[in-house]
């Protein structure tokens, strides 16, 4: 083995070291590893923060050598990355709490295979975390997410069978681009043939997948979150056009790519149109316009004006309500009489 010269390799052949010369002072384990005896000292703490028992013995037939019946685990953690492994998939999958579920389960053995100093911490935080369950949560298939990385891989195109969320099923060829993390959600970027268009699947909608015996070419310089992001915003049901009075520089760092593509309007442009679609348009609304703090005009799509108008009228009405004690102040069980 070469050894290299940054720590974790440093830190690695030191192990070999010690697990094939028992007995190895820090010395000689310096002038193997090409540094001073406090750099071998600190390689040998090292792997003792990792939990790997290294026991050392004074005297003319000391050093450093591995404790009897140490049984190295096929990949070491040190305490903090052990604990942020679990901090991270609870975080992501709240389920995995329960020794039954899929993810829990392989966190389990992770965690059983760890040393005992570890894995006890890990195991602790595992046991007494509380995690909120995810009303919403939707998991994709390990096993359909495998078959669509490797078509990714192999630049394959795949027949895939998929559930809408309305409930309808169909079958499509797509040429697969990238699985793409947004939010907790996977999503496929694919190619579709059925639309002949650039189209994002949920990949936990995504029922069955197979390789077919056609290749694809991937287009250059692809970049899948950006193209992601930009393709969330088209191709819904009900489309959008919303007219702000302000240049599209300043309407840009209150817009996400996924509500639409903001384009100049007027000769100077002093002012920007949003021209997008959604599935959702009082989500649209109450969630994403509602945050933009300028004037603007919904111009197009009648379902969103209608989205808008209800908002502001709900809106409205909560200022404008009927005047009454409560109103002008008075609290109920506070103050008064």
């Amino acid at each position: 083995m070469q050894t290299g010269t940054s720590p974790t390799a440093r830190a690695l052949r030191t192990l070999e070291i010690l697990r094939t010369r028992p007995g190895t002072t820090a010395e000689q384990l310096a002038e193997k590893l090409g540094v001073t005896d406090r750099a071998a000292r600190r390689y040998v703490a090292i792997l003792r923060e990792a939990g790997i028992p290294v026991d050392s013995v004074r005297g003319p037939h000391g050093g450093y050598r591995l404790r009897r019946g140490t049984r190295l685990p096929p990949v070491s953690f040190t305490q903090s990355e052990a604990l942020g492994l679990v901090m991270a998939v609870l975080d992501g999958r709240p389920a995995a709490t329960d020794p039954g579920d899929l993810v829990g389960s392989a966190l389990g053995k992770v965690i059983h295979a760890l040393p005992e100093g570890i894995g006890r911490q890990a195991a602790a935080l595992r046991e007494h975390a509380a995690a909120a369950p995810d009303p919403s949560a939707a998991y994709a298939d390990p096993a359909v997410t495998s078959v669509l990385v490797d078509a990714i891989a192999s630049r394959q195109r795949l027949l895939i069978s998929y559930r809408s969320e309305a409930g309808n099923q169909w079958q499509a060829e797509v040429d697969p681009w990238a699985v793409v993390v947004r939010r907790a959600r996977w999503y496929l970027l694919c190619h579709s043939h059925r639309a002949q268009a650039v189209r994002t699947y949920r990949v936990d909608r995504v029922l069955a997948a197979e390789e077919t015996a056609i290749g694809f070419r991937m287009p250059e310089d692809l970049d899948p979150v950006a193209m992601l992001e930009e393709n969330l915003g088209t191709g819904w049901a009900y489309p959008t056009r919303v007219l702000f009075d302000a240049p599209v520089e300043q309407v840009t760092p209150w817009i996400g790519p996924s509500m639409g593509r903001l384009e100049p309007v007027g000769v100077a442009g002093e002012r920007c149109v949003l021209v997008g679609s959604t599935r959702n348009p009082a989500m649209y609304a109450q969630e994403w316009l509602a945050a933009v703090p300028l004037a603007f005009h919904v111009v197009g799509g009648p379902e969103l004006r209608d989205a808008v108008a209800t908002m502001a009228s709900r809106l409205g009405a909560a200022v404008t309500g009927p005047t009454s004690e409560a109103g002008q102040g008075w609290i109920p069980g506070v103050g008064g009489e």
